[in-house]
């Protein structure tokens, strides 16, 4: 028998049955593939091999978190560290293998760490426009004796031409006023609530307000290199619109396809383990009854570690406060 989880523990789990299940409701791609049949699904199999058979010029917003340059296990399959050059190489291959199935107008983003980062951004300026690098803040990590403790990883922005979506707005984060300025007695670019003074504010390219999934929230499962919904939510809001097509090469446990679903956009994720296939089914059934990102409410962003409180029937997330 395995360990016993914590009655609060939230981790996603699948029976045999429920895996057998979901892993049914997958594709196999292995010609070419009309539209039609692939959108809103999941394919299970190797991104090299299926977006070949991909149709062309398709996707509105390219998602990747491909394995960082790190010895790592993905579930029994273990992806080795290589050299910067073959690390290049390996980058130039996946983006050369996705580049028909990209729109025009499209945007991309590329998850990394900074080593991983430094060869991720000279083979992406080869192929698009980059745009920014975005760093946001882990509060979790493993601390090092000989070193500063890794906290950070980093997401390059690019897109294919000058035209493209940017949603400024539907991206602000909302953070706590702590020393209100009034003018004519009245708030100024601030508001009053019954839950404190607060100020949405245009984002920048930190972001000190993500939570890492961890055991009590329900999206979180067990695959290593998980990211969250509330971060996955902020590309996604800010570089499509509804109905668009996001698709994830690199799918892991389905993040990427569950915030599309919950943000009504159109989603293709792609992996290689049946595994995280089949929970990235069960999430994105949960997801048709369920649309919260915990730390996304009111068409705002909250701040980290937020306060909870009931609210029609579900939990909503008040920020801290903060030091401005």
């Amino acid at each position: 028998m395995g360990k016993a989880r914590a009655a609060r523990n939230r981790t996603l789990t699948l029976s045999t049955e429920e895996k057998e299940n979901y892993l049914s409701r997958c594709l196999r791609v292995t010609e070419k593939a009309d539209l039609g049949k692939i959108v809103d699904k999941t394919v299970n199999g190797d991104a090299f091999s299926v977006l070949p058979l991909l149709p062309a010029n398709f996707v509105d917003l390219l998602i990747v978190d491909p394995p960082y340059n790190l010895a790592k296990n993905y579930n029994g399959t273990g992806f080795r560290k290589m050299s910067d050059d073959d690390y290049k190489k390996y980058t130039r291959e996946w983006i050369k293998s996705a580049l028909h199935v990209l729109k025009p107008t499209a945007s991309v983003y590329v998850c990394c760490d900074w080593r991983s980062g430094m060869a991720i951004a000279d083979v992406l300026s080869d192929y698009f426009t980059l745009r920014n690098r975005i760093t946001w803040q882990r509060e979790k990590g493993r601390g090092a004796l000989k070193n500063w403790k890794n906290a950070m990883e980093d997401i390059f922005f690019a897109t294919c031409s000058a035209k493209y979506t940017f949603n400024v707005d539907d991206v602000k984060l909302r953070r706590r006023v702590l020393a209100p300025y009034r003018q004519n007695g009245k708030p100024k670019d601030w508001e009053e609530t019954g839950d404190g003074n607060f100020r949405n504010t245009y984002p920048s390219n930190f972001w000190d307000d993500i939570s890492v999934p961890y055991w009590s929230m329900p999206e979180n499962t067990d695959h290593p290199t998980q990211k969250p919904e509330k971060l996955i939510a902020k590309l996604i809001l800010a570089s499509s619109k509804p109905g668009d097509i996001v698709l994830d090469p690199f799918a892991g446990s389905g993040t990427t396809s569950v915030v599309a679903k919950k943000l009504g956009r159109r989603f293709l994720g792609i992996e290689t383990d049946e595994t995280y296939c089949a929970w990235t089914g069960k999430r994105l059934e949960a997801a048709e009854n369920d649309s919260l990102i915990q730390g996304y409410h009111d068409g705002v962003f909250w701040e980290r570690n937020a306060l909870v409180r009931k609210s029609r029937g579900r939990a909503e997330h008040l920020p801290a406060a903060s030091d401005e």
